[in-house]
């Protein structure tokens, strides 16, 4: 008897197993790249969560200067969130920070733009810039 022995691919013994590994490998790679620049912004928005005083002593500045009344209206406090959505980036041993922000005003809002150094407990702001997209102007609040 002649029977016709019919060997199989090996993608149909094996695929069963392969196409969830691959599919996990992929998974694995992809989150290792995202991560990895990830870890040095994750530190810098943590201890810029942490420092409110950073954001309200500049908005305080900010709510002083008659051009941002007449084009923001009264600014809105910073929630959380805008500190999250912004970008942070800390230098010198955590005593020099680069950051912006979204602000809110009941007219129109915009991006608040701070370079600032760490003098002992408080903050001494080397700049502080409102940028405010729709009108394509920005506002330099420390003259």
């Amino acid at each position: 008897m002649d029977e016709l022995i019919e060997n199989k691919s090996w993608w149909k013994r094996n695929w069963k197993w392969f196409l969830p590994i691959s599919v996990l490998s992929i998974l694995i790679g992809f989150g290792s790249l995202v991560t990895a620049g990830i870890d040095a912004n994750v530190t810098d928005f943590a201890q810029a969560y942490s420092d409110p005083a950073l954001y309200d002593n500049a908005l305080e500045k900010v709510k002083l200067n008659q051009r941002v009344k007449e084009t923001l209206g009264e600014i809105e406090a910073i929630d959380k969130l805008a500190i999250v959505e912004g970008t942070t980036k800390y230098s010198n041993n955590n005593t020099s920070v680069e950051t912006t922000i979204r602000i809110k005003g009941n007219k129109a809002k915009g991006k608040m733009d701070i370079s600032a150094e760490k003098k002992g407990a408080a903050w001494e702001y080397r700049k502080i810039n409102i940028r405010i997209k729709e009108l394509k102007e920005e506002i330099d609040i420390l003259k």
